[in-house]
């Protein structure tokens, strides 16, 4: 936006004391001016305000913002209605002296008073010397609409100059509604679009986004970014990464969901068998896994394993007792431990005695008593042959 001078001119009469705008006529009215000292002081950086009320000189062009703030809440009601002919001169006047003659003049004038003992002639013939001296004006209009419109409408017309100039309109009437946040309209209206529709645009852009005037940095954590750039600026990035992951999650859950489905009902109507046959199948398929034999080399069977597998194989455990009674000599290197333990196996009296012990086996059986004296006679012979050696 260029360089402008700007004067808002506040109204202050007992008119102001009216609530048909939220709270008062004259909070709604300082809710607006302040929206307008940001606007303005924001868009140049050596753009200067001024505020008057009425008649009153508060605060000649300045840019410095807190002195226009301070001038703005600092408004106290006058028992009078000013003048706005002469008020509007009076705001020229302070654009004529400001230091910085560089740049475009305007006038922002709030109307809230009903204007019964303003002449048109006398509005008009102000709105003429505005345009002879390149000052641009602003009309807003709280409340007394049916008395005030027309004539304003006579002010903005006259300092606008002739329709058939064909020169651009810089001058404007903003009505506000009754029940209206004067600072809503005036975001959407020409009165700050006219110096390149920047404030505009970015009111619109927050209007379609969902964020009313009292959220407008709901983007930035409802924090003001001009007041912390840094801190709005990390809440907008994690505000942005957070609805990132949760749109991740969301379309992650309904993508899984549809799988499930898909397969649940390609299992379903696999081979045109029921839902019930489905499952059942799958429960076969998981019994006969249960069920697969394990490798032998995974698994190394005990002797006491063995034995109790064959109990009831009575010719099982009479081979196991003949093998044990048949071991030699090899095992002579084996610690003593080992070839006691041999001797007792090869000791007829213990073999018997071991059969005997064992569920289902007869250790009378003729076959058993035929293998003992077999190893008996073996083992007779045997010591036979080593005292024939020494």
């Amino acid at each position: 936006m260029p360089l402008e001078s700007c004067m808002i001119l506040l109204d202050c009469s007992e008119y102001m004391r009216n609530g048909d705008y939220i709270p008062t006529r004259l909070e709604a009215q300082v809710d607006a001016a302040n929206m307008l000292v940001g606007a303005k002081t924001q868009s140049h950086p050596e753009s200067t305000v001024g505020i008057s009320a009425g008649t009153e000189l508060l605060l000649s062009p300045t840019t410095d913002v807190g002195m226009m703030l301070r001038a703005i809440h600092g408004l106290n009601f006058t028992s009078s209605v000013d003048d706005i002919c002469a008020a509007v001169q009076v705001a020229g006047l302070a654009l004529k002296h400001r230091r910085n003659k560089n740049g475009s003049q305007r006038i922002i004038a709030f109307v809230g008073s009903p204007l019964t003992d303003v002449e048109t002639r006398a509005l008009q013939k102000v709105g003429r010397q505005l345009k002879k001296n390149n000052v641009a004006i602003d009309v807003v209009a709280l409340g007394e609409l049916e008395t005030n419109e027309e004539k304003l409408r006579e002010l903005v017309d006259a300092a606008n100059g002739r329709s058939d100039d064909g020169g651009d309109r810089t001058c404007h009437l903003v009505t506000i509604p009754a029940g209206v946040l004067p600072s809503d309209v005036l975001a959407n209206s020409p009165v700050l679009a006219a110096d390149g529709g920047a404030y505009a645009a970015a009111a619109g852009a927050m209007a379609t986004s969902g964020f009313d005037g009292g959220n407008q940095f709901a983007e930035f954590g409802g924090v003001d970014p001009n007041m912390d750039p840094e801190l709005a600026m990390a809440l907008r990035v994690s505000m942005e990464e957070e609805r990132v992951r949760q749109e991740r999650a969301t379309a992650a859950a309904a993508q899984e969901e549809s799988k499930d489905a898909d397969m649940a009902g390609t299992a379903a109507a696999d081979a045109g068998l029921s839902e019930e046959d489905a499952l059942l199948q799958q429960a076969l398929a998981m019994s006969m896994q249960e069920n697969d034999p394990v490798p032998s080399g995974d698994i190394k069977p005990s002797a006491a394993a063995t034995m109790m597998e064959t109990d009831d194989d009575e010719d099982a455990a009479m081979l196991m007792a003949i093998q044990m009674s048949m071991q030699t000599e090899e095992n002579d290197s084996k610690p003593s431990q080992e070839s006691t333990s041999n001797q007792q196996f090869q000791d007829p009296a213990f073999v018997s005695e071991l059969l005997g012990s064992m569920p289902g086996v007869d250790a009378n059986d003729p076959e058993i008593q035929e293998a003992l004296r077999k190893a008996a006679a073996k083992k007779e012979d045997e010591e036979k042959g080593k005292k024939g050696d020494n």
